[in-house]
């Protein structure tokens, strides 16, 4: 999916709040004109494929009538408590073709039964009423906070938990296999796609897709390997790269005059989809309930800006050749057919092979793209590319991993011809697109 949003509104919009403390009264979440539809339209205008919505932040607010607590939007005046966010973004996605994921806290400083085998109990019901009433999840949000001061039911305490033990993971994550096998699990241990490590929306370079898994439990993390991830590494537990537009998570009016500009989420979309992970950007809806006209014209700009970059791709109607091909079925050419079911590779024992992007004419460009055929994993440990200038060729630059998508940005260069050499590589490698572009501010 390579970008999708985050949203984050909850009662803490209304508190001024990064974390609420669980005895906020559920009277203050009354935002004055909420659309739903206003903030998937603007997702989708950005670019994002999904939207993944806080149902439930720390401090146990619930955006959706939950029957097992009072603490939700079914006792705030907000549509009379009637309303359900859940519902309205669910179906608001839908319109705008969006895939629909959800974040439910498994931290609670509201309940009375956090850090008791009791709630776990609770967790797991409202994870199934999630999962079994608005529709397919495409992926499941558990949050790393763990523990901590609350208000737990009027106790006023602290309450600390052993996060390798407490929570008795794999019971949830076979409930959501259950009820919807093809929901992706997000933590900082997976199990099937890992917190990049910040909270900047960086990924490592390299950033590796394996990860010894087992080494980690949401909420114990090593952010150093897990922004680079393991090689090798005993599963596929791809990097996903969350960052906000605005300082906080949580809309603040004093943080308007802070909105990332949009060129700072073009340089974010090629620190994190440009090195192989997944950018998640998180949007702040408003005490509206909707985005801000400033968030909404940087995304707009930022859209405009790699939608010009990427629409051109000067390697299209090149002659390929490479020092090697597996058989006409692995042309060399399958590289610039716009397609991510074909590759180009080589027999077994060829691991450093070269391949050659002849241009029809000169071409300026300053952005390749290079993407590997994920079902065979990242085979490839180094690579360079060069370009022929003045009857030579010369290395123009050199990375590690490549993954899902590679992105070198560099110096506009001047050229007839392009060439990949892959320099280290277990195994032959499986190079599904080799593309030039040249970047439009």
């Amino acid at each position: 999916m390579e970008f999708y949003g985050f949203i984050h509104f909850t009662i803490n919009a209304f508190t001024d709040k990064e974390w609420g403390y669980g005895d906020e009264s559920p009277s203050l979440f009354n935002p004055t004109d909420f659309d739903a539809e206003q903030i998937a339209r603007i997702a989708a205008t950005a670019g994002m494929k999904g939207l993944i919505l806080t149902c439930k932040h720390h401090d146990g607010f619930c955006l959706w009538p939950s029957k097992y607590t009072e603490h939700s939007v079914k006792n705030s005046p907000w549509r009379n408590g009637r309303g359900d966010v859940v519902k309205e973004i669910a179906a608001a996605c839908r319109k705008y073709r969006l895939k629909f994921g959800i974040y439910l806290s498994p931290w609670d400083r509201n309940h009375k039964d956090y850090g008791r085998p009791e709630y776990l109990i609770y967790f797991r019901n409202q994870l199934r009423e999630l999962l079994t009433s608005y529709g397919p999840i495409f992926e499941i949000f558990f949050d790393g906070a763990n523990g901590g001061d609350g208000y737990y039911g009027g106790a006023r305490e602290t309450r600390r938990i052993d996060r390798d033990t407490y929570y008795d993971w794999p019971t949830t994550w076979n409930l959501v296999r259950s009820l919807q096998p093809d929901t992706c699990l997000f933590s900082d241990a997976g199990p099937d796609v890992r917190w990049v490590g910040n909270e900047r929306g960086i990924a490592g370079d390299p950033c590796w897709s394996t990860l010894n898994r087992d080494d980690f439990a949401p909420g114990r993390a090593d952010e150093t390997r897990l922004n680079r991830g393991d090689r090798p590494g005993s599963h596929w537990v791809p990097a996903e790269c969350d960052v906000s537009i605005r300082p906080g998570w949580f809309y603040h009016a004093n943080e308007d005059s802070k909105v990332k500009s949009a060129s700072t989420l073009v340089d974010l979309y090629y620190l994190s989809v440009g090195r192989g992970a997944s950018f998640l950007l998180n949007l702040a809806p408003d005490r509206r309930g909707q985005i801000p006209a400033t968030d909404v014209n940087s995304l707009r700009e930022f859209r405009r800006i790699l939608g010009a970059t990427f629409s051109i791709d000067y390697a299209q109607g090149a002659h390929v050749t490479a020092s090697k091909t597996r058989g006409s079925r692995f042309s060399p050419q399958t590289v610039i057919d716009r397609r991510h079911d074909t590759y180009w590779t080589t027999d077994d024992q060829i691991t450093r092979p070269e391949l050659i992007i002849n241009l029809r004419r000169e071409q300026t460009f300053n952005v390749v793209r290079v993407r590997e055929y994920l079902p065979l994993g990242q085979r490839v440990e180094a690579f360079a590319i060069d370009v022929w200038k003045d009857n030579e060729w010369r290395e123009y630059a050199r990375g590690t991993s490549i993954g899902n998508c590679k992105l070198i940005r560099e110096k506009p260069m001047t050229t007839t011809k392009v060439r990949l050499r892959i320099t280290q590589s277990p195994v032959c490698p499986a190079i599904s697109e080799l593309a030039l572009f040249a970047e439009q501010l």
